[in-house]
């Protein structure tokens, strides 16, 4: 059993550092939605430093409301607004010495490329057009994946262990009760049953059934640091490997 663990980050919230420290991946913002072009040269100079291999995280550049609220645009558009982000992304990651290796959308692009299907062919028109070697990361069973493999990516599946989901296998929106889980060993448990029994345990109490490569930890929250730490170590002990899904490009 393998995993990689990744964490959003270069957004300005949390110890970016220490995160560095527990995870194997880091999707790195692209200054749109949060952060900057200093920011993401130097949070690119840090995961290079650290061997943790470096994603784009392009979102909405929404930046009042941190790219978590829907900004309405055509497929062409969205394809465009991806394909420059990830360009402006590999540009500092070449200043910075090191590469860009996946890319993983931001927020509410992210859960709007989940079921949407024009937009998740948008969405991976735009990561082709910027490097077709890139490898797409999104949320599990999603119609993002689908597009990623029929534009010829290679995909990675994202599992998020504190985050409820619902009976169809979509995150709960981040509005409604219950959507975000506060119990560190509750989180710590359901992210070593996410990856050892391959499923999830959706708001209604059913299982779904589910394949991870990668599972996300959030940055920004109260504690998040000590739970990756403890996340990673419990997913060791039972015999996980955690290592990148994507190997550092050359």
């Amino acid at each position: 059993m393998q995993v990689d663990l990744n964490a959003d980050l270069g957004e300005g919230m949390g110890d970016d550092a220490a995160m560095l420290g527990c995870v194997t991946s880091a999707s790195i913002c692209c200054g749109a939605h949060a952060g900057g072009p200093e920011v993401l040269r130097a949070t690119l100079r840090a995961a290079a430093e650290r061997g943790v291999v470096a994603g784009a995280h392009p979102g909405y550049a929404d930046r009042a409301n941190f790219g978590r609220q829907v900004v309405p645009m055509s497929p062409a558009e969205v394809e465009r607004m991806v394909a420059g982000q990830v360009e402006d992304a590999m540009a500092a990651a070449a200043e910075a010495g090191t590469r860009i290796a996946f890319v993983k959308p931001h927020g509410a692009l992210y859960n709007l490329a989940a079921d949407d299907a024009e937009v998740a062919a948008a969405v991976a028109r735009g990561v082709r057009a910027a490097d077709a070697g890139l490898v797409l990361l999104g949320l599990a069973g999603s119609a993002l994946l689908d597009a990623g493999r029929a534009a010829g990516l290679q995909v990675a599946a994202e599992g998020v262990a504190d985050r409820a989901y619902g009976p169809d296998g979509r995150l709960v929106p981040r509005g409604a009760p219950g959507a975000v889980l506060h119990d560190p060993a509750a989180v710590v448990a359901r992210a070593v049953r996410m990856v050892v029994d391959g499923n999830v345990t959706a708001s209604d109490g059913s299982l779904l059934p589910m394949a991870f490569d990668s599972l996300c930890l959030h940055g920004d929250t109260p504690g998040a640091v000590q739970l990756a730490m403890v996340i990673r170590a419990a997913l060791t002990g039972a015999g996980v490997l955690v290592a990148p899904f994507a190997g550092p490009r050359t």
